[in-house]
């Protein structure tokens, strides 16, 4: 039950309306016993700043941001981890800006990268990814070729179309998920061919989730609790 005491967190993209963020931070939440609420906050670009410097004026602790604000979320933040950032800290009238999306790749190991978009997402992600980056973008370089590549990273919210086809040899991430648990294009094929790793979309959420979780909150976050309420509807 919410009341005038809990806590809130908030979801702030364009849309919002299938992300699997709030059952995931609601069930970490209950199981660290806090009186603490994750709610989904559609935001259009041009109500973006209304909609930040509101929620801090209302008290929220932090939100998460997701796309297509990452990188202009990170120019109204009064200190901000890159220039691109998908959590928000509100303490002492300040916005603090964190890129937990970094934890994403944490581990992945590699010499060469095929990275999919050029978007916020993208951005958050190459400071930490291996070796050398190659980024494609229907703006820029296209299509994909990941011949050379050791690790295959898409980060666009393609679910449908197989961009690049994945072979054994590649570690393989992917951002995107569905709502129902089915996995992308990427992810089927990168199973298929027998890929060794394989971070799906609902693995990449529960790691930039844990660390924004322990971010707002100071305390550990229950990941396994997290990870299964993405799979328990």
């Amino acid at each position: 039950m919410i009341s005038g005491a809990t806590r809130l967190v908030g979801l702030i993209g364009d849309p919002v309306s299938s992300s699997l963020s709030p059952r995931m931070q609601n069930a970490a939440f209950a199981a660290r016993g806090l009186d603490w609420a994750y709610v989904a906050l559609p935001v259009r670009a041009v109500e973006l700043e209304a909609a930040v410097r509101g929620i801090a004026a209302a008290g929220f602790v932090g939100a998460n941001v997701t796309i297509p604000h990452k990188q202009a979320v990170a120019a109204l933040c009064d200190e901000a981890e890159g220039d691109s950032v998908n959590t928000l800290v509100f303490e002492g009238g300040r916005i603090v800006g964190f890129n937990t999306d970094r934890e994403i790749v944490s581990g992945i190991e590699g010499s060469s990268v095929c990275l999919l978009g050029a978007g916020g997402a993208a951005r958050a992600l190459i400071p930490s990814l291996p070796g050398e980056v190659r980024v494609f973008s229907r703006k820029g370089e296209w299509p994909p070729d990941a011949v050379g590549a050791d690790v295959i990273v898409n980060a666009t919210p393609v679910m449908d179309e197989l961009l690049v086809r994945p072979e054994g040899r590649h570690t393989v991430v992917d951002l995107a998920y569905r709502a129902d648990g089915r996995p992308t294009a990427l992810v089927a094929a990168a199973r298929e061919a027998g890929c060794r790793v394989v971070v799906d979309g609902p693995e990449a959420l529960v790691r930039q989730g844990a660390a924004a979780f322990e971010r707002w909150t100071g305390i550990r976050a229950p990941v396994d609790v997290m990870r299964r309420a993405l799979t328990n509807k």
